[in-house]
């Protein structure tokens, strides 16, 4: 079994415009006489390979803490796509029984509110993207508020360059943070595994 790690390392990952500029405050340094390294961590939480909580789009929705963590684990399908996605496209690329998409677009592959609307009605339970947003910066609110809005989990900044097209092992559950619309994702692929009957 391999394990193909596809998160972005969180200081080096691109930024989003507008977004701050993740960095480290040390608090303590063994260096300088403490006792150990201690280190404060100041970053937005879509920083990075990150989940977004209906919390993102849709206020008074849930936050990242109360999210189910079943769509984070199971089978999942890697697809090589471009551009900006349609119910049309969706409704011919997506594979019979899919629940949990990664789309590979070399960061540029979004979805429109169609497309967002045909994958929660086909049961998709997860969406995840190698663009820092599922969305267009056209249009990033309606496919968010589409997914979100329909219980679908959203996973973007994915690392897929070197991942081929095929069937996987998901193991994507973001940091358990309280009142937080986001946060980051350690995003594992396994190349083999076993098929439960009950995954979903």
């Amino acid at each position: 079994m391999k394990i193909i790690d596809i998160s972005h390392e969180l200081l080096q990952a691109p930024v989003y415009p507008g977004d701050p500029v993740p960095s480290l405050e040390p608090l303590s340094r063994i260096a300088l006489g403490d006792a150990c390294n201690l280190t404060a961590a100041h970053l937005c939480l879509h920083n990075a390979t990150h989940a977004d909580a209906p919390l993102h789009f849709l206020e008074d929705e849930a936050d990242i803490a109360s999210l189910p963590l079943e769509p984070f684990l199971g089978t999942c399908q890697v697809m090589t796509v471009t551009g900006l996605l349609t119910g049309a496209d969706m409704e011919r690329l997506v594979p019979t029984g899919c629940k949990r998409l990664l789309l590979r677009g070399l960061g540029k592959a979004f979805l429109t509110q169609s497309a967002a609307f045909v994958l929660a009605d086909l049961g998709v339970r997860l969406v995840g993207t190698d663009a820092p947003s599922i969305g267009s910066q056209e249009d990033e609110a309606a496919p968010h508020k589409e997914l979100l809005g329909a219980g679908v989990m959203i996973l973007e900044g994915l690392s897929l360059s070197q991942v081929k097209d095929g069937a996987y092992f998901l193991i994507a559950p973001p940091v358990k943070i309280a009142q937080a619309d986001g946060a980051p994702v350690r995003a594992l692929l396994l190349d083999q595994f076993f098929c439960f009957s009950n995954d979903a």
